[in-house]
């Protein structure tokens, strides 16, 4: 199979995508994490808020990872197009190839990050009903 300038650029759109979606997830939780600092500033000491941020910590690495690995997938995508375009196929080959992992890894670091998401949320919703 010959790959084609076109087949590398099939990922741009959707790297873009996910790169759009990671920062605003991203600015989410730098917002949420001012407004929980303003709140322990208050309430010293609050062992919720604590733990709440030590998963935000946690949600935070997992969003620069996934933008690390996103932005990696699309310089690798474009390292290809060079190599097709020099006409070394076999290497533009292995290139796309590890930037459809990057990619893949990327979106699976995602699924982590909103499966801890949806665990904080069911707790904040547990604490609403309780009280």
């Amino acid at each position: 199979m010959e790959l084609t300038l076109t087949t590398p650029t099939l990922l741009f759109s959707t790297i873009s995508l996910l790169m759009l979606a990671y920062t605003n997830r991203f600015l989410a939780l730098a917002s949420l994490i001012r407004h929980l600092h303003g709140r322990l500033k208050v309430e010293h000491e609050n062992h919720g808020l604590r733990l709440q941020i030590a998963s935000l910590r946690l949600r935070v690495r997992l969003i620069r990872a996934m933008q690390f690995l996103a932005v990696s997938s699309f310089l690798g995508s474009m390292i290809c197009m060079l190599l097709i375009f020099t006409g070394h196929q076999v290497a533009a080959k292995l290139f796309f190839i590890v930037s459809i992992i990057l990619q893949a890894a990327s979106i699976a670091i995602s699924a982590w990050e909103i499966s801890i998401s949806m665990d904080a949320l069911k707790l904040e919703l547990s604490d609403m009903e309780g009280s």
